[in-house]
């Protein structure tokens, strides 16, 4: 299969779309699913810390007085990388993002700008809501958390995340989009500009990925697998820039590499052949093994997928955290001289991270079309 036919297929780039949009939909989903089986617990924890706090502050408010509040590094890089309803640029400046609210009276929707940073309470259509600890709740006329009204209020609001997603979905889609144009135009031409970049990393991931795992049949999967690869490298990329449209810790999120092994999940699975559930329903043993092996078998096809989620995950937000924990040392230490010894670290970590980025995406693709390949694998061929 050419690269030109890769490229070119209506077939393949409609296949391509519908698996970002799949992508977004189903982070979309899981997060509202997250949001809604936690969401009463979350108000009670919400409500223990803030009358512990409260209590805090008020028996240490004298001894407090005129000093300034202790930094705490955890709290700040959790800010940095969890998911948020504004877009933090600098110091107090920060984008705010739609609010999209579902209550049991109506749909409300707003700017998440109008909570001024959670200082404030926004007087909607049917509730008062404030922003605590980056939830939305109903509260009331005292600013008190109203956990009846907050109960019934469901959020389907735009997050950095989500804003993320979209912005690299469209990168995504510029680029192929101008790649494929490119070969429209330059048929039978050596590559030039975008097109000389992109060309030896599609090749790459053919040859070097779908080929050697799947066989014959990788041309089937390799509008999955490009999607796979290019868009965990982007939001990679995009999360080690630390201004807009850069910062957002979207392959950092738990969630958000559920639905990528999600996906590889049914690639997988929908697509094995009789030898793959042959293989895990009914294997090669003892029949009075059976009731040991079949269970140990399917736990194999769930942990595949889980074991993607973790790696994806943990290396992304590790190298998040280890940054920000650098830069931290600066505000901990309060020392001019550790500056640039910290600023070097994070500089080093940073060239390590585009690795790491790269890496990341191709282990994934890689591991991807393994699994592939071992569901579709005939013993003939």
């Amino acid at each position: 299969m050419s690269l030109r036919r890769i490229l070119n297929s209506k077939k393949i780039r409609i296949s391509a779309v519908f698996a970002l949009f799949l992508v977004f939909v189903s982070y979309q989903t899981a997060v509202k699913a997250q949001a809604d089986t936690t969401h009463s617990h979350e108000i009670d924890t919400i409500l223990n810390v803030a009358e512990h706090e409260a209590g805090v502050e008020h028996a240490g408010s004298e001894a407090a007085h005129g000093e300034h509040e202790a930094f705490d590094p955890t709290v700040a890089i959790m800010e940095h990388i969890a998911d948020s309803h504004v877009w933090h640029l600098w110091g107090h400046t920060s984008i705010g993002l739609p609010v999209i609210l579902y209550t049991d009276k109506g749909i409300e929707a707003f700017s998440s700008s109008n909570f001024h940073h959670g200082e404030e309470a926004y007087e909607g259509k049917y509730y008062i809501y404030k922003l605590i600890e980056d939830k939305i709740f109903a509260v009331d006329a005292n600013g008190s958390i109203d956990k009846a009204a907050s109960a019934n209020v469901y959020d389907f609001s735009i997050t950095k995340n989500i804003l993320a997603i979209w912005i690299s979905v469209f990168l995504l889609l510029i680029i192929f989009s101008s790649v494929s144009s490119a070969y429209k135009k330059r048929a039978g031409k050596a590559p030039k500009g975008l097109q000389s970049f992109i060309e030896p990393i599609i090749l790459f991931v053919r040859d070097e990925i779908a080929r050697p795992n799947i066989g014959y049949q990788y041309g089937k999967f390799m509008p999955l697998l490009l999607t796979l690869f290019f868009f965990i490298w982007i939001n990679n990329l995009l999360g080690l820039i630390p201004l807009f449209p850069g910062g957002a810790n979207v392959t950092g999120n738990i969630l958000m590499t559920f639905v990528l092994s999600f996906i590889t999940l049914l690639a997988v699975n929908l697509n094995g052949n009789k030898y793959y559930w042959k293989h895990i329903l009914l294997p090669d043993v003892p029949w009075w093994l059976y009731p040991i092996m079949i269970p140990v078998e399917i736990i194999g096809v769930i942990s595949k997928p889980f074991a993607l989620m973790i790696r994806l995950y943990a290396n992304i937000s590790a190298g998040h955290i280890i940054v920000l924990s650098l830069i931290a040392l600066i505000f901990i230490f309060k020392s001019i001289f550790l500056a640039p010894v910290s600023v070097a670290f994070v500089l080093f970590m940073d060239v390590l991270e585009l690795l790491v980025a790269f890496l990341q995406a191709f282990i994934f693709t890689m591991l991807t079309a393994l699994f592939i390949g071992t569901a579709v694998d005939e013993h003939h061929h």
